[in-house]
Formats: C-alpha cells, sequence, structure tokens
C-alpha cells in the first residue's frame, strides 16, 4: 500500500475536501498498483483518509473513507444501497441520481436511474479498475434491467483513461420512457446528453409551472423540451422551443406528442442570434428561460464565459414584456453564486430592465452538495420578475 504524508499545514483543508493534490503531499512510502487504495496522513502522523491513488492525475489521491475499514465490495455495497435509500427517503422512484460521486462518499462514480435503466461514468481510475464488481453490486441493489455505460467524457483524460460508452448489463431499450412531474419522456441513454437527460433541473422545471399560464413562452437551449412542456403544462398560451440541434428538436416533437401538448412551436436557431433578430424586430416575450451549456469549464476561462452570459441575459431581459418574468440558469461550477448575481445584476443596468428575484434555486436534492466542496454546488436558477 502507498502512505502519503501531507506537508505541514495542508492538513487543514485535506480533513475537509475529499481531493488530496499532489503538490500538498511531502512523501509517498511504499508501493502498490495505480487506481489501488492508499493511506493519507497529516504532517503529524493522524489518519486523514483511505483513497485511490494516481499518480497521473493532479488529484493524486481521492478520499473513500476517513477511518480503518477495508475497501471492498461489501464496502461498495453498503455505500451504494445507503445512496439509494436516501434517494427513496425523498420520495424519488422512477428517475433520479442514485450516487453522486463525492456527494456519496463515492468519488468517480455516477449512477442515474431512468426507469428499469442504470446510466453511470466511472470517471476515477480507482472505480474504472473496479468496473466489473460495481456493475454487480449495482444489479444487487437495483436489479435492473439494464446498466448503460455513459463514460464518454474528456474528463476521463485527466485521469489517463479513454472515454467510452456501452452495454455493460442486459438490454438497451431505445425507446425507454420515464415519467417527471407527472410528464412522460423519451430518453435516449446512448447518446443523450450527460448520461441521457438532465435530471439536475428536475424540481426547477416543474417550478415555472405557476409563473407561465396564459404567457408567451420562450424556451431557449430547449434540449429536450424538459422546460417547454412544463410551461405548457403550466398553462402558457404559446411555447416556442429553441436549440441549434436538430436532434434536440426533435425529442421536443416526441416528448409533446407523448403527452398530446399542442401549445408548443420548435425553431433550430443560434440562440444569441436569434435574441438579437427578436429584439430588432420589436418581439417580446411573457417568460423566457435561459438554460444555456456551461460557458466556462475551468478558472482560465470564467472571465470569457462570464461575458457570454453577460450578453445572453442583457439580451432576453430587453425581450421581456412588462411584469415578464426570466427564468435565468447556469450550470458551471467555476461562475460561483456571487458572480452569478453579479452578473444578473449587471445584465439589469446593460438592458435598463429593472428586476427583482422571485426564486433562487440550485440542482435537485438528488445532487444535493458538500458545503466544503464547492465544486458539488454547480447549478444556480434565479427566476426574475421585471418591474
Amino acid at each position: 500500500m502507498y502512505v502519503l504524508t501531507l506537508k505541514k499545514g495542508e492538513e487543514k483543508r485535506a480533513f475537509r475536501h475529499p481531493w488530496i493534490y499532489a503538490n500538498e503531499v511531502k512523501e509517498i512510502a511504499g508501493k502498490d498498483e495505480q487506481g489501488s487504495v492508499a493511506k493519507v496522513l497529516a504532517a503529524d502522523g493522524r489518519l486523514v483518509g483511505y483513497g485511490f491513488i494516481n499518480h497521473a492525475s493532479k488529484i493524486i489521491v481521492r478520499i473513500l473513507t476517513r477511518k480503518e475499514e477495508t475497501i471492498d465490495r461489501d464496502f461498495f455495497l453498503c455505500r451504494i444501497t445507503a445512496a439509494r435509500d436516501a434517494r427513496l427517503a425523498l420520495g424519488y422512484e422512477d428517475n433520479y441520481r442514485a450516487v453522486f460521486a463525492e456527494n456519496d462518499d463515492l468519488p468517480g462514480l455516477i449512477v442515474d436511474k431512468y426507469a428499469d435503466h442504470l446510466s453511470v461514468q466511472f470517471l476515477s481510475l480507482g472505480m474504472e479498475k473496479r468496473k466489473e464488481m460495481i456493475t454487480d453490486v449495482l444489479r444487487e441493489v437495483f436489479s435492473p434491467a439494464c446498466i448503460y455505460e455513459r463514460s464518454d467524457v474528456l474528463v476521463r483524460e485527466k485521469e489517463g483513461l479513454r472515454p467510452v460508452k456501452g452495454v455493460l448489463y442486459g438490454t438497451l431499450d431505445h425507446d425507454l420512457t420515464i415519467t417527471e412531474n407527472g410528464l412522460k419522456l423519451r430518453i435516449d441513454l446512448e447518446n443523450g446528453q450527460k448520461t441521457g437527460y438532465f435530471l439536475d433541473q428536475k424540481e426547477n422545471r416543474a417550478a415555472i409551472r405557476r409563473y407561465a399560464k396564459g404567457k408567451r413562452v420562450l424556451d431557449c437551449f430547449c434540449n429536450q423540451g424538459g422546460f417547454s412542456l412544463n410551461a405548457a403544462l403550466g398553462g402558457a398560451a404559446e411555447v416556442i422551443a429553441a436549440d441549434v440541434s436538430e436532434t434536440a428538436l426533435e425529442a421536443v416533437k416526441t416528448n409533446a406528442a407523448l403527452n398530446g401538448i399542442t401549445a408548443i412551436k420548435t425553431l433550430k436557431a443560434d440562440v444569441f442570434a436569434l435574441l438579437r433578430e427578436y429584439h430588432a424586430a420589436g418581439e417580446k416575450f411573457d417568460m423566457i428561460v435561459l438554460d444555456p451549456p456551461a460557458f466556462t469549464k475551468s478558472t482560465d476561462t470564467v472571465k470569457e464565459g462570464y461575458k457570454g452570459y453577460l450578453d445572453i441575459n442583457t439580451l432576453a431581459l430587453k425581450l421581456l414584456s412588462p411584469k415578464g418574468v426570466l427564468v435565468t440558469c447556469s450550470c458551471s461550477q467555476h461562475l460561483t453564486l456571487p458572480l452569478f448575481l453579479r452578473m444578473i445584476e449587471e445584465a439589469s443596468d446593460h438592458a435598463k430592465v429593472r428586476v427583482k428575484l422571485s426564486e433562487l434555486r440550485v440542482q435537485s436534492p438528488d445532487h444535493a452538495a458538500v458545503l466544503n466542496m464547492d465544486e458539488t454546488l454547480y447549478l444556480k436558477v434565479a427566476v426574475l420578475t421585471a418591474l
């Protein structure tokens, strides 16, 4: 077993955060395979914890436990069962995030449940090496019809792993349908965004219904139409679902048809260009939803990403009718909550539209954040009303 001793003073952060960075380590003793369990000690010899080691990553150890215990199949069975039970206690049944990596003390493992299918991601070397065992545990805990791997993400490269996806167990249902907020949704586990769908916005999508009645709604970056469908169900008079992806728009049409909804019109467009065109034409909307992809994915791009968020929010505010509602989102962990709110204030100034903050929301409870780990509080949603 590798035994890592931290530099003096580094233990203060390490006792609170599950990532141990290589530059925090004073010395390494022992020997084992990469991806094996390593022991981490403070400079004074106190146990920091045990976790997976990977010399190829800047995060040299990802802590699994802070106490003396064996990390074997029973360990994973206990952790995954506890994660599932926590979601069931919240009332989740048909679809939810069943395991959320560090948030469930299982760094590098994501498990999303879609009806009787599981979509999984192995994001660290330690989890990758235990893929067969973890798949077996998931079968025991969930009894799924299919386990599909969606480890086709660039973050794996930082662990020295290549992107990969495919069936790990069972047979994939290409017509898989879930029920979210009373709506039927067709889910593409093979090619859909992330693990198939953005489950973290589940409760935020339902929350917009109270604002939608009788309104003309523009849903920007609509993806598979989650916000559009909920706006329609809330009684919107008209919904325009806009996205640059034809595949996404076809999914919107499919999901609208599944639910007998006819109030949604799809529009293939670059959203930035579309908002400028609407402004030039004097168009107004009673409600606008902005749920863009992350404009900043690293600390190096925060400045440029901030400009993107500022631009699109300014454009949207200019299109709001009197007393109109803007639902604006950021899924970037690097655009922190204080920055997000500052951006909204600046956009309000630029657009010369005064707003009040009706709601401030985050990701759904099945994606609960660890308060001493800023990386896990990534989704911010503000509901604004024009004055």
